[in-house]
């Protein structure tokens, strides 16, 4: 079982891999913000893209809590039949099992602001040996910087 924590606040997600403990002492921790439109790459989806991708392995347990840090959000991502709401000061829990790689997009799905419809999901389900490679390699990066 992986836990990920979600963390809604305006106009972006934070999220918190802590099940590494075999690749660093601290949890890994990164915010995901929507790619502004002049910054797309050519095949990029427009107020779909983030600068950093929720990853997880296929065909693994995967436990989802989700708290807000200000107001009320949701983490939707219809593809997954995915829609937990994110509310300051409690934990909210779902789970999920993604059978085969791809990416999948989602949004905000409570309006919770100005830029409520700024604030995109992507998870990318990709094999086992590549998660532990992009682990690997996150990790790395965030505490060597």
């Amino acid at each position: 079982i992986i836990t990920l924590k979600v963390i809604g606040s305006q106009w972006y997600w934070s999220y918190e891999y802590s099940d590494n403990l075999e690749f660093s002492d601290e949890p890994l921790i990164f915010d995901s913000y929507m790619i502004q439109e002049d910054d797309l790459a050519i095949g990029q989806f427009r107020v779909l893209e983030v600068d950093n991708r929720v990853v997880v392995p296929t065909n693994s347990h995967i436990r989802v809590l989700i708290t807000a840090s200000d107001v009320l959000h949701s983490w939707a991502i219809p593809s997954l039949g995915i829609k937990l709401d994110a509310c300051p000061g409690r934990l909210n829990q779902t789970s999920m099992f993604i059978k085969r790689e791809g990416v999948f997009y989602g949004q905000c799905s409570e309006i919770c602001g100005v830029n409520h419809g700024f604030m995109p999901i992507v998870v990318e389900a990709v094999s086992l040996e590549d998660y532990l490679t992009w682990l690997k390699n996150k990790i790395n990066f965030d505490f060597n910087v």
